[in-house]
């Protein structure tokens, strides 16, 4: 039987009084009925009980006055068919699913969660860093006042997932007491705007906040919890399933605007885009700027707005000439500019044979291999100490590229800082992927864990290749694949903090040494670079101390949410746009 088939099945079976409008009534008291009209403020938009609603006609007007920015969801209509038609062009059906757990139902975990734990926010800490989160996962984010201000609130909840060691906030979700909204007969509760950190390295993150508002709505009294999922986000649909949720005939209506475009345009060429040229394309459309995509899966679009037409493949335009261009594509190019213009860089050299190689290893003690051309950290090895290590690299590196490198290794933090038209956009901390043993999986296990969430957090972007190079430095670090890493135990699995490659991205752009940042712009001047990335190796990013080991003519902007950097990039583009740009509330 498929899915749906057992949707249909049960829908007269979950046909409950709450949907079917203003007739409910409750067991234990049969005159008892909601208050009318309710709605719930929850920070990124309102709430609105449409089945407290006597006249779709209010409904309607409610929608009609959302707050610019924000994102209303009209839930539990009755007759959306009819709402629809009294505002056609205003408003449309979401393509979420509604799934409910009946409390009665619901089976605890065997295990509990492990170097995290999950809590109410409780201050202004969490309601900072929350934001933030949101924000990354590109969702409009409850302002740090209004959730702090929710404190104390019996209706809004706003639960955190939160890093045991560091205090890291890794997931939250709002949850809502219907009960408490608008005397609710049926006690139900419902759950909002969950969001995960996808660089998180703990496993279940998002299972936990589920379980933790499940138990925290049960010990409130409530009867069951609802929530909304889109109709083909599969992964969290298979959680819930599992959870014991099941899907009810519920239906939500929103208003038509620049965030809920893509729900209610269809399908659109530059939905096949990566989210690297897709970050661009969604600001420009905001802007008015028409669209053409190119070339999907290489990323290419163009850009037309009145006479002016640009053509990019991401975040590399036809702003940037070859020669430019060029300058990044050759690393040794790029590190005699740089050092000629006075630049801190490492030690490098291009070697054609071992004996050269032995020669620069002995000198420097630890060196990175590196193909003289290439992107995504292909062929980059590491942290190489001996000579058997080295002649590996050197094959590696020359799969990718005759030319080989070898350089200095230079210990540090990798730090990634996006220049913008001589402006300091976004600066980063790039990490290596490493994993967290939990004294049952082997590493190999957890590596696959740990690649999948990164794989579907990322669109495919990132993943943690099992091949020579992670093995290596798993044996740098002591261990084999099919060890057991003990528990709460951290160790890197690549030498590389590239993101394609299971690295994670943290931002640091308002602890930035001006310094960096000036070194930064410099470099993109000596190199003639209107958009770059520059990577820099260095002891704090707030010291003053730095080397730059290259630059990346098409960086991917995508990886600083919240930084402006695709308003910043299609400013430069089309600067007559600059006053349309779209900016969540704060």
């Amino acid at each position: 039987m498929t899915r749906d088939e057992q949707y249909r099945r049960r829908l007269e079976r979950y046909r409950s009084p709450t949907l079917l409008g203003k007739e409910m009534r409750h067991e234990g008291d049969p005159h008892a009925a909601p208050r009318a009209d309710a709605v719930v403020d929850c920070g990124w938009g309102r709430l609105i009980f449409a089945h407290t609603f006597a006249d779709n006609r209010d409904i309607a007007a409610t929608l009609l006055h959302e707050t610019s920015g924000q994102r209303d969801i009209a839930l539990y209509v009755a007759d959306p068919h009819v709402l629809l038609a009294l505002e056609p062009q205003a408003l449309f059906l979401d393509p979420s699913h509604t799934y409910r757990l009946w409390f009665d139902r619901y089976d605890p975990p065997r295990l509990r969660p492990r170097g995290f734990a999950v809590r109410l926010l409780n201050c202004a800490d969490d309601a900072e860093a929350l934001f933030g989160l949101y924000r990354r996962r590109q969702m409009v984010p409850p302002p740090v006042s209004f959730m702090w201000g929710s404190r104390g609130s019996r209706v809004i909840n706003y639960f955190v997932a939160v890093d045991l060691k560091t205090g890291e906030v890794l997931g939250g979700a709002t949850g809502v007491d219907h009960a408490q909204a608008f005397d609710d007969p049926e006690k139900g509760s419902s759950l909002w705007a969950l969001a995960v950190d996808p660089q998180a390295i703990h496993p279940g993150i998002g299972q936990a906040v589920v379980r933790h508002m499940i138990e925290f709505f049960i010990a409130r009294g409530c009867g069951y919890l609802d929530l909304s999922v889109m109709h083909d986000n599969h992964q969290a649909i298979r959680l819930y399933e599992r959870l014991a949720f099941e899907r009810v005939p519920v239906f939500a209506v929103k208003r038509k605007n620049v965030y809920n475009e893509p729900l209610f345009v269809g399908h659109q060429p530059e939905d096949e885009l990566n989210p690297y040229a897709l970050i661009i394309v969604r600001e420009a459309v905001r802007r008015g700027i028409a669209v053409q995509v190119i070339d999907a899966e290489a990323g290419y679009f163009e850009l037309s707005m009145g006479g002016r037409s640009i053509t990019c493949r991401e975040s590399l335009s036809e702003l940037t000439t070859a020669v430019a261009m060029s300058r990044c594509d050759d690393k040794a190019v790029t590190h005699r500019l740089l050092e000629r213009a006075g630049l801190a860089v490492p030690a490098q050299r291009t070697v054609t044979g071992m004996e050269e190689a032995l020669d620069f290893l002995r000198a420097h003690e630890s060196v990175v291999v590196k193909p003289a051309r290439g992107e995504q950290g292909a062929g980059i090895s590491v942290d190489v100490r001996d000579e058997a290590s080295l002649d590996a690299a050197l094959d590696r590196a020359r799969a990718h590229c005759d030319t080989v490198l070898l350089e200095e290794f230079v210990r540090g933090e990798d730090l990634r800082v996006i220049v913008i038209d001589g402006e300091v956009v976004a600066a980063a901390v790039r990490l290596p992927a490493h994993v967290r043993g939990n004294g049952r999986d082997t590493i190999r296990d957890l590596i696959e864990k740990a690649s999948r969430r990164r794989e579907a957090a990322t669109g495919g972007e990132s993943h943690i290749p099992l091949d020579e190079e992670t093995s290596r430095c798993i044996g740098a670090a002591g261990y084999d694949l099919d060890d057991v890493l003990e528990e709460d135990l951290e160790i890197r699995v690549r030498s590389t903090a590239n993101l394609h490659t299971g690295g994670t991205i943290h931002d640091v752009t308002e602890r930035l040494n001006p310094v960096l940042g000036r070194a930064a712009v410099q470099a993109a001047e000596v190199i003639g670079i209107p958009v770059t990335g520059l990577d820099l190796i260095v002891p704090s990013v707030e010291g003053t101390t730095y080397r730059i080991i290259e630059a990346n003519e098409r960086p991917g902007l995508a990886n600083h949410e919240p930084q402006p950097t695709a308003e910043r990039f299609v400013d430069l583009l089309f600067p007559h746009t600059a006053n349309t740009r779209h900016s969540s509330p704060s």
